[in-house]
């Protein structure tokens, strides 16, 4: 019975990216945002589980890839499709053709399963990451509506640049080749408590900390870019095996 547990969260990983589009479709973005937030907690928990009860199976894996097809690629992928749907009403309101552009944001589910597929066929990618995670990415997404319609921390010229049609393609763009890119980044699992080998991880989650409660969720995209520029420096020492 215990070894269907992990399973069980991975599909409500799965059910929480499904009303995520749900409340897109319906145009909820700050409701759809929280439950992707959701399905990233039951992706968190899934694999935790599957190692404190020592029931990892080749199954459990491929189907917290297709879970994370649909929340961290589909889900996103719509919203940002919505997004720039919107700012190009906004922007050209009288140029109907603008509107085949906010279908770029579909970019993002078709580059996360490219990057879950490559993931799944690469044993080296256990300690550390090759290209950007697709929670990552979604995550990045999802702060967007959030941001924009934050009363707590205004920065005008981002709540500008995610506003714009323009710059909402930029970011669809960026994170869809992030994820499939060759650039290496280190994954936040703590196996030893030692900093020669958590150098990155020691500096990175107290700064993702004060941002997150300085900038509120506007502290996302500074966060993967603190992030990308650790990981580049190559900070943490390997383990021995």
């Amino acid at each position: 019975m215990k070894r269907h547990i992990p399973n069980f969260i991975t599909l409500l990983n799965l059910l929480a990216g499904a009303m995520s589009i749900v409340s897109i479709s319906e145009g909820s973005l700050i409701q759809a945002s929280w439950w992707i937030i959701l399905a990233a907690v039951f992706d968190l928990l899934d694999g935790a589980l599957a190692r404190m009860l020592s029931s990892v199976s080749a199954m459990g894996r491929q189907l917290d890839s297709l879970a994370d097809v649909v929340s961290f690629g589909l889900a996103p992928g719509f919203m940002m499709y919505t997004l720039i749907s919107r700012s190009l009403v906004t922007e050209y309101p009288l140029q109907e053709d603008m509107q085949l552009l906010a279908y770029l944001g579909f970019i993002i589910p078709v580059f996360a399963a490219l990057r879950l597929a490559k993931f799944n066929i690469d044993p080296g990618q256990q300690r550390e990451f090759k290209g950007l995670p697709t929670p990552a990415a979604a995550l990045m997404v999802l702060s967007i509506p959030i941001t924009v319609n934050c009363t707590l921390v205004v920065i005008p010229w981002l709540n500008s640049f995610l506003n714009s049609p323009w710059g909402l393609m930029g970011v669809s763009l960026v994170l869809a080749l992030l994820m499939v890119s060759p650039i290496r980044l280190f994954s936040l699992k703590i196996t030893s408590i030692y900093w020669k080998h958590n150098r990155s991880r020691y500096i990175l989650i107290p700064a993702a900390l004060l941002l997150f409660f300085t900038l509120r969720f506007a502290s996302i995209p500074f966060i993967l870019l603190l992030y990308i520029i650790l990981s580049l420096l190559n900070l943490n020492e390997p383990e021995k095996e």
